[in-house]
């Protein structure tokens, strides 16, 4: 079947979302575009162009194929005829030499026998001698009629009525494409995109994922698989970019048509480790993180307070994931959490005024371990902080000053939730770790 692309038009001004607070993450509902009448117009137009040029192509190359084929059959022939022919072009050479061969053994004799009497009989006797030296009746073999090649072209006509049936079923045109891009959320230095099923009488087998710079011409593969969000990381902030997504059914090859391309950027500052710390060498953009050989020790903090949580009674949520790529020697003292502030000279975010899981699973609250406890940090293991700002202001006993955040941490399919108590109201937050052997390696989005 044909994989025509669907090429639908694409809005970078439609679906824009109300201005909130710029530390929220912003939702793009793909449903809000509104150029309708163009969008038909134009995916129609583009449609057509694209059927016209595949099928002459396609013209082309059966016209290409069948010509090689009929020059491949002619040489058939040429074939048979060269070497069935020449055992009977050497048949009829000895023939026409034995022919000639007699011709001249006659006017010989004819002219011993009209000689003089001495010479007639000395020509009379070579003539004997050289004619009983000559076999003048035997024959090649000529083969019968039936024994001879007769060449003939087969032909099946049947191969009209095949190719007939494959042309009418070669292609399809659809109305819209079986997956459509549900949201766009964006996070810091990335963005995830949420995409759904829109065609009940499809089966996905695997989704494909791609995304480009509204500047660029070139969409790249970011994702495939089955799941049906990704984040897409490495996102410059405030710049436009395009993201469309197809499936493959179940049991099939080809990919479905794109669905229509949607436009999102991110206005999140992207989360980064702080560089020049001597224990930890940084990735290029500095969310990686690995600790390296040196014996210095320490907590490695963001270069800012990156992490934002509400700072009303409205919802305020965000959540920052830590992916470990590799892993080394654990230690009980290994942190991975948030903090409300940098304090230097611990070599641990299980002190004051932080939050952190250990890489034993181990979850400590202002310095004090809890009793429920998480799985273990291993390798390719996913950390995530999720935080809610619940209370704000004066206490309900009056002796107030304390700020409440719920926080949630998940790892492993596994979460443990708990009320985290500050001296004072924190409108952003840093992250930070500490690991004492090396090895570890750490991504941050």
């Amino acid at each position: 079947m044909l994989d025509l692309t669907s090429i639908s038009y694409s809005f970078t001004g439609a679906g824009a979302p109300a201005v909130a607070m710029a530390r929220t993450p912003t939702m793009f509902p793909a449903s809000q575009n509104p150029g309708s009448y163009d969008q038909i117009k134009e995916s129609a137009s583009q449609t057509r162009d694209v059927l016209k040029h595949h099928f002459s192509d396609l013209k082309g190359t059966l016209g290409k194929l069948l010509d090689e084929r009929l020059v491949t059959l002619l040489q058939e022939v040429d074939t048979i005829e060269q070497e069935t022919i020449k055992p009977l072009d050497d048949c009829q050479k000895l023939i026409e030499h034995g022919v000639n061969t007699a011709e001249d053994l006659v006017r010989e004799g004819e002219i011993a026998i009209l000689g003089g009497v001495g010479e007639h009989n000395e020509k009379l006797w070579n003539f004997t001698k050289k004619a009983s030296h000559i076999q003048l009746d035997s024959l090649p073999e000529v083969p019968l009629l039936v024994d001879v090649p007769c060449l003939s072209a087969q032909l099946d006509d049947s191969i009209l009525n095949i190719v007939k049936d494959h042309i009418f079923k070669h292609g399809t045109v659809a109305s819209r494409p079986p997956v459509q891009i549900e949201e766009l959320i964006e996070k810091p230095g990335g963005i995830i995109v949420r995409w759904c099923k829109v065609d009940d009488d499809f089966t996905a087998q695997d989704y494909r994922l791609q995304f480009r710079k509204c500047t660029s011409n070139h969409y790249e593969d970011v994702y495939v698989g089955s799941e049906t969000e990704f984040i897409v990381l490495h996102i410059d902030p405030n710049v436009d970019y395009q993201f469309r997504v197809c499936a493959r059914g179940d049991g099939r090859q080809e990919w479905s048509p794109w669905s229509v391309p949607q436009t999102g950027h991110s206005t999140l500052v992207p989360h980064e480790w702080t560089a020049g710390f001597e224990g930890y060498s940084l990735s290029s953009r500095r969310n990686i993180a690995l600790r390296n050989d040196s014996e210095s020790s320490g907590v490695l903090y963001s270069s800012a307070p990156t992490y934002f949580c509400g700072q009303t009674l409205t919802f305020r949520q965000v959540d920052i994931k830590a992916l470990v790529e590799t892993v080394g020697q654990p230690d009980r003292r290994d942190s991975l959490g948030v903090c409300a502030e940098k304090q230097n000279g611990y070599d641990s975010l299980q002190r004051d005024q932080a939050v952190c899981i250990s890489t034993n699973g181990a979850v400590f609250v202002n310095g004090k371990e809890m009793t429920n406890q998480l799985p273990a940090v291993t390798s390719g293991s996913t950390v995530t902080f999720d935080i809610e700002a619940v209370t704000l202001g004066t206490t309900s006993n009056g002796e107030g000053g304390n700020f409440k955040l719920r926080v949630t941490i998940s790892s492993s399919n596994r979460e443990v939730v708990f009320d985290w108590l500050l001296d004072q109201s924190c409108g952003s937050l840093y992250f930070g770790c500490s690991f004492f052997y090396p090895g570890w390696k750490v991504l941050v989005f």
